[in-house]
């Protein structure tokens, strides 16, 4: 699994619109893995470095891990060893694992995991949605949770992904899978509150026409903009969004929102309702890729404070005009470092584990070691002779540092300019 996810990457990395040089990112790499080799001690001390390096993009090789590590993953893991393994084993409620099933097919359909009906990729999503039904069955399953696993199945184990979607689902996004969609509905409403400081233009035209936010954000905010944006821009966007928290996605849809609605200019297009749902639904390519959307997101000044200012006036508007919410869901915790304040892990929890341990050749000899290489010593050459075999070939299962993907060789890559997701419409509602 892990050398086909690690060709995944590579495939993602040559789709990628922007052109990193080899160098560069094997620098990264190596910063990357030094700050995974001191995980808690830079979330301390160095998170600001940390932010900077999310904002320019995790290595490739390496997403998968950071991602596990920035959401709190991995500790999740290692505190519930055996947790996914047993909920994995349950059959499950009928009713959610037929849902899972009719909805397998439809995400992400042109990526190779999933494109095959029954093959590994849907195999592993269905084990992965599964069994958060199990774990949190006063949620069950919404169908928008489907492409935020699938996503993170392209990138680690079935086991690695459960525990970051139920981060994702706890910690970054709560209540937004819960029935009745509460949370994503109050989101809105921050939202369009944040977008009358951020571009009045655009705020004034959407309640000129009365077009509730929920009509435009939901499949945005619940997906995590993972079926809205080109394939390099959801990387680079959930790099940040796992770091930095739920902000960086009302960014997004601040910075969309303004690029499309921002001006009179661009508002002759759309003069009615329906023209500006069309114009949402389509947004322009220039205002989705990656160097420019990353750019408007770091710049855009939107912090926790805000929405969390923005999200208690909300909420109290909610109260008198709909009463109380119907689900409780757990407060917002805003990205990676609030996460391991919450709840700090031991060293023995961010402990890496390798996939695959060799044995070293130089590694000191055990007592029965030594004991047999002196009886071998005590055979004549005559013997020692007789005993030796010739060498054989063994044919290198891994690809050379030079040349990660010799299958690749004969393909054709084009940088990505679409989503990766099905041309389908989901209904969230």
């Amino acid at each position: 699994f892990h050398l086909f996810a690690y060709i995944c990457d590579f495939v993602s990395h040559l789709n990628s619109a922007e052109e990193i040089p080899i160098e560069v990112l094997r620098q990264r790499e190596a910063k990357w893995l030094e700050m995974l080799n001191s995980w808690d001690k830079w979330m301390a001390k160095k998170h600001k470095k940390m932010k900077e390096r999310c904002q320019k993009g995790v290595p490739p090789s390496l997403r998968g891990r950071a991602w596990l590590y920035l959401t709190g993953g991995k500790v999740r893991r290692e505190q519930n060893q055996g947790k996914f393994q047993e909920l994995d084993n349950q059959p499950g409620d009928p009713k959610w694992v037929d849902i899972i099933e009719r909805d397998l097919h439809r995400q992400f359909p042109f990526h190779e995991m999933f494109a095959a009906r029954g093959g590994h990729g849907q195999q592993d999503l269905l084990r992965v949605l599964k069994a958060y039904t199990l774990h949190r069955p006063e949620e069950g399953y919404c169908q928008a949770q489907a492409p935020i696993a699938a996503v993170l199945l392209m990138h680690m184990p079935a086991e690695d992904a459960f525990w970051v979607l139920v981060q994702i689902c706890e910690k970054y996004l709560p209540g937004y899978y819960s029935a009745g969609l509460e949370a994503i509905q109050l989101d809105g409403e921050i939202l369009y509150a944040l977008l009358r400081r951020v571009s009045p233009v655009a705020h004034r035209h959407l309640k000129k026409h009365k077009l509730e936010p929920i009509l435009y954000m939901t499949e945005w905010f619940m997906c995590a903009f993972s079926r809205t944006l080109p394939w390099a821009s959801v990387l680079r966007v959930w790099d940040m969004f796992l770091c930095e928290g739920v902000k960086i996605i009302f960014r997004v849809g601040l910075v969309l929102l303004k690029s499309m609605l921002g001006s009179q200019e661009k508002l002759k297009a759309c003069q009615g309702l329906y023209e500006t749902m069309e114009l949402l639904r389509a947004i322009r390519p220039q205002y989705m890729e990656e160097a420019f959307l990353v750019e408007e997101i770091i710049e855009l000044m939107v912090s926790e404070k805000d929405i969390e200012k923005e999200h208690h006036a909300q909420l109290r508007h909610w109260k008198e005009t709909h009463g109380d919410l119907h689900c409780k869901s757990p407060p917002r915790v805003h990205g990676a470092k609030a996460i391991m304040a919450a709840e700090p892990p031991s060293r023995q929890d961010l402990r890496q584990r390798p996939t695959f341990i060799v044995e070293s050749p130089l590694a000191p000899q055990t007592d029965r070691v030594r004991a047999e290489a002196s009886k071998e010593n005590g055979k004549s050459k005559a013997e020692q002779q007789k005993t030796i075999k010739p060498p054989q070939e063994t044919a290198n299962p891994y690809f050379p540092p030079g040349d990660p993907s010799p299958f690749l060789n004969h393909m054709t890559v084009k940088a990505s300019k679409e989503s990766l997701s099905s041309a389908e419409h989901d209904t969230y509602l």
